[in-house]
């Protein structure tokens, strides 16, 4: 028998411990394996009485579960980066099996815990770390051992893309696309680590460290929200045969790696942009495979409940089959490849500016443009006025990221520029 602690009895807790009662005969009928839930921690105790535990079977102590030699696998499923992080380093030192959902604490800690995990020859499943019930992450580590991986490319939060279908499908601004999501339990009351990208990029780094094997913090990757599209952007980009989509990518070329979370306008015959509503997906370039894309549902009780579960009966196999666990595999850092300086890349752009409607305006915004090596494919001035000022959307053939936010700081400065003007990027080369 193989004995489980369940840290946190939240949402994923809550499918997790479903999932092992509801699905335990299912479970040894497809792999031989009984798991037992042993114990269960929360600091709330009317959790308990909420899903009907058994007597003895929950405590609001989680160093029971850690401390406790008949439990083998302890699931933390209780977040944030203090109490978390002891629980797990304490529950490797105790040479247990170890399984997490906390993306924030593993892209800021992993490596500390990793090479922890390596030390005592602790295991660690993290597949509800990324893309909930997507197994995107045993992919990496074992479909696609034998590539070597180039890109990725991730719609990797699903409120984000909820806001953003909203903002397609149904032209709402970005406030009241926000508060759909809010009323339906997709965003938080405090959505920042949703729309400004922070929680995309967690994700990214886990899935940089397991493709690209190097270990990256967040301030390595370039990240910026989806608060300032607008319905007009989204219409335009339409017209020019794109979507915009909060995309997170990483991309390796020679030494060198590219890390972004940023808004992106995506072919629209590309896959990734029919990725809709609260789905998530990820697309993956390997050298020998070529492009392979995952979707499904990124979060949820259940979806993600069955990504903790998978990586349970994963731990199980070792302990029966080899009478121990060893650690991770898949996970190796390296300091080799350096991280690329976003204001090099050279792609092209969408920019669109406020500006008064009178003659001249053009002509010198187009101006400033070519002394900084920046052409222009396409210009269209659309939309009715507001207090004399109008839209000008231009596209621009491949240019220096750093020369276009230069540029486009200057033209703010005009004074006949109104607000602060919008460039999202233009992925055309994704495979």
């Amino acid at each position: 028998m193989i004995r489980v602690g369940i840290i946190g009895l939240g949402t994923v807790g809550t499918g997790t411990y479903r999932i092992l009662t509801e699905n335990h005969s299912l479970i040894k009928s497809k792999t031989g394996l009984n798991i037992k839930v042993e114990k269960i921690a929360d600091i709330d105790k009317n959790k308990a009485k909420e899903i009907g535990l058994k007597e003895g079977l929950f405590t609001t102590d989680a160093y029971e579960i850690v401390n406790d030699k008949k439990i083998d696998i302890v699931v933390e499923l209780i977040g944030g980066t203090t109490i978390a992080y002891d629980l797990i380093t304490e529950s490797i030192k105790n040479k247990k099996g170890i399984i997490t959902a906390n993306k924030y604490l593993l892209a800021l800690k992993g490596k500390e815990i990793f090479d922890l995990a390596q030390k005592h020859g602790s295991p660690i499943g993290f597949e509800a770390s990324v893309c909930g019930g997507i197994p995107v992450i045993r992919a990496i580590k074992e479909g696609l051992v034998a590539n070597r991986i180039t890109s990725i490319m991730g719609i990797l939060n699903g409120t984000s893309n909820y806001i953003m279908t909203k903002m397609t499908e149904e032209a709402k601004p970005f406030s009241e696309a926000l508060k759909d999501a809010q009323r339906l339990g997709f965003a938080e009351q405090d959505p920042s680590f949703d729309v400004e990208g922070i929680d995309a990029a967690h994700k990214l780094c886990i899935l940089i460290g397991l493709a690209f094997g190097c270990h990256i913090n967040l301030d390595d990757i370039a990240i910026k929200g989806i608060t300032r599209i607008e319905p007009v952007d989204i219409e335009l980009a339409r017209e020019f045969g794109y979507k915009i989509k909060l995309l997170a990518l990483a991309r390796q070329e020679g030494n060198e790696l590219e890390a972004r979370v940023e808004p992106a306008m995506i072919p629209i015959k590309h896959p990734m942009s029919s990725v809709n509503d609260v789905f998530n997906a990820v697309y993956i370039l390997g050298d020998r495979v070529g492009p392979n894309m995952f979707y499904g549902r990124g979060a949820g009780s259940e979806p993600t409940g069955s990504a903790v579960v998978s990586d349970i009966v994963d731990i199980a196999k070792q302990i029966v089959s080899q009478g121990k666990k060893t650690p991770t595999p898949g996970l190796r850092f390296n300091n080799k490849i350096k991280m690329k300086d976003s204001d090099t890349a050279y792609v092209p752009f969408y920019l669109r500016f406020t500006a008064q409607d009178r003659p001249g305006v053009l002509s010198k915004i187009s101006g400033i443009l070519a002394r900084y090596m920046i052409s222009i494919s396409t210009v269209i001035q659309k939309g009715r006025k507001e207090n004399g000022y109008v839209p000008i959307v231009m596209l621009t053939h491949e240019a220096v990221e750093g020369d276009i936010k230069k540029a486009m700081e200057e033209i703010d400065r005009l004074p006949f520029i109104r607000g602060e003007s919008i460039q999202i990027r233009i992925e055309e080369g994704l495979g």
